[in-house]
């Protein structure tokens, strides 16, 4: 199982192009290829990234389309195209809604991502939050939390069995006995199921608060001393060197150490996991800044 080696700090980032929210994208990835997230994809995976991520929405509400946007591609199917095309980073979606799928069904998915990818699958889950979109599924949105619960414990146990009851299902996963499960979001309930498994993706920064909730519980479970990713969101873009233009603030721009210097200051000491974006003009410049960073300040985010 894929674990974040003790006492290093690891970065990913949840790829542009995927998704493209008017609340985040830039105006570049209107236009973007596909050539161009592989690019991109391809920066992270030479340049030392732990993972790059993938978002997970089936449809979009008219009403919430201003901001969110309609183009989001599906995650396991982009997952399974970066696959192809990358070696080392690892494939995490970000955060795949386990209540709208039948646990078979996921796993069915995840594994084949992870016999494909030759063993770089994370599931990355959440509960969902769109309640229209809960409802044109035929999923209770009230009911999300104990449902994203208790599929998660068959989706877990499909993962880490060939056989379920008297139904099988191969390929296996190359991790073993599964890929790691990271759970998104940073509301109590999400933060003690996190503690259940192998990682927590916070919806943002982690925040004191969510880390005292998170460790109090894995020590609760009998697993404060088991391996954990420990995520945190960098709200601030990255822009390595100069910026060639204006760039949307906040950000994180100047030399690598500069840079290095100011995510090790807003870092809690608990997390060994940060996902940083970048602000650019264009997906090549882009796919610069996630090498730029990977290979000049990713070296020096030791602590």
């Amino acid at each position: 199982m894929l674990e974040i080696p003790k006492g290093t700090l690891v970065y990913g980032t949840q790829l542009p192009i995927q998704s493209q929210s008017s609340l985040y994208a830039a105006k570049w990835e209107g236009s973007a290829t596909p050539a161009d997230l592989l690019r991109i994809a391809q920066a992270a995976d030479r340049s030392g990234y732990f993972y790059v991520a993938v978002c997970d929405h089936i449809a979009i509400p008219e009403d919430k389309a201003a901001a969110m946007g309609l183009w989001w591609q599906d995650c396991l199917t982009t997952l399974g195209f970066l696959a192809s095309a990358t070696e080392n980073v690892a494939l995490l979606s970000h955060v795949f809604v386990i209540a709208y799928r039948h646990a078979l069904t996921a796993a069915k998915s995840f594994e084949t991502l992870d016999h494909l990818s030759g063993g770089r699958a994370i599931a990355g889950i959440g509960a969902g939050h769109v309640e229209a979109e809960f409802d044109a599924l035929g999923v209770s949105f009230a009911d999300r939390g104990s449902l994203t619960d208790s599929t998660l414990v068959d989706f877990a146990e499909a993962l880490s069995n060939t056989y379920v009851g008297n139904m099988g299902a191969l390929p296996r996963p190359v991790q073993s006995p599964r890929p790691p499960i990271w759970i998104g979001g940073s509301s109590k309930p999400a933060i003690r199921r996190a503690a259940a498994y192998e990682g927590w993706l916070p919806q943002g920064p982690a925040t004191r608060e969510g880390l005292d909730l998170l460790l109090a519980t894995r020590e609760k479970l009998g697993k404060a001393d088991a391996p954990m990713a420990i995520g945190h969101v960098v709200i601030p873009y990255i822009y390595v060197g100069t910026p060639k233009s204006e760039r949307r603030q906040p950000c994180y721009s100047g030399s690598p150490e500069q840079i290095a210097e100011a995510l090790l200051a807003e870092t809690p000491a608990e997390v060994n996991q940060l996902q940083v974006k970048f602000d650019t003009d264009s997906a090549a410049e882009y796919a610069e800044q996630v090498e730029a960073f990977g290979t000049q300040v990713g070296p020096l985010l030791t602590r």
